[in-house]
């Protein structure tokens, strides 16, 4: 009788590390993806610092060969005001609000950006500035780079909710307070092809 009590107490303490291990392991799990998270948002910031450090130099250099409409560069000036002031933390990606103004900022100074390279187009002595080509052509890297580290954004976002979202998982997820985080999402509209009109 004595050994059958220390072979159930011996089974209920096994039981109990194994329960114990395989919690530690999904928080683990959980704490990397977490992190995974974090790293990659460092990787879009950087690039959208990138682009930001550059916008001056280009509009710059477009104030100083052309006799530029002033409106437009004001428009790009305001539009990386506004972006600069818009601070989102890896623990804020988890407000659908708060990534929604940072992305809305960003397509805004997007926006702004196009209209001054079209404007360009009418400055024939700016399309042959070598300072101005090589900017350019550093910008439409930076959005290339924007464009893959946002895909990668999401892809690690989605590994995370998948994580944190499927049983038995979930549970440790709810206790240790571990939230789905948002998702970069295309502009409004993105999905309608752009009218061209000559």
């Amino acid at each position: 009788m004595k050994n059958k009590g220390l072979i159930i107490g011996g089974a209920i303490v096994i039981f109990l590390f194994l329960i114990i291990g395989w919690g530690v392991g999904v928080y683990n799990d959980l704490v990397s993806l977490d992190e995974g998270v974090a790293q990659a948002w460092s990787q879009v910031e950087n690039q959208y610092q990138r682009r930001a450090d550059l916008i001056p130099n280009l509009v710059n250099t477009v104030k100083g060969v052309a006799n530029f409409e002033k409106e437009t560069y004001t428009a790009v000036a305001e539009a990386r005001s506004k972006v600069n002031n818009i601070k989102l933390t890896p623990d804020m990606l988890s407000d659908p609000n708060a990534l929604k103004r940072f992305q809305a900022a960003q397509d805004n100074l997007g926006s702004a950006l196009s209209r001054l390279l079209v404007t360009v187009e009418r400055y024939p002595q700016l399309k042959a500035n070598e300072n101005f080509l090589q900017l350019q052509a550093q910008l439409e890297g930076t959005e290339n780079r924007i464009s893959v580290e946002r895909r990668r954004f999401n892809q690690i976002v989605q590994q995370y909710n998948m994580k944190i979202r499927r049983f038995p998982g979930n549970i440790i997820a709810s206790f240790a307070g571990f939230r789905e985080k948002q998702y970069f999402k295309a502009v409004q509209g993105a999905e309608k092809a752009p009218k061209v009109q000559f």
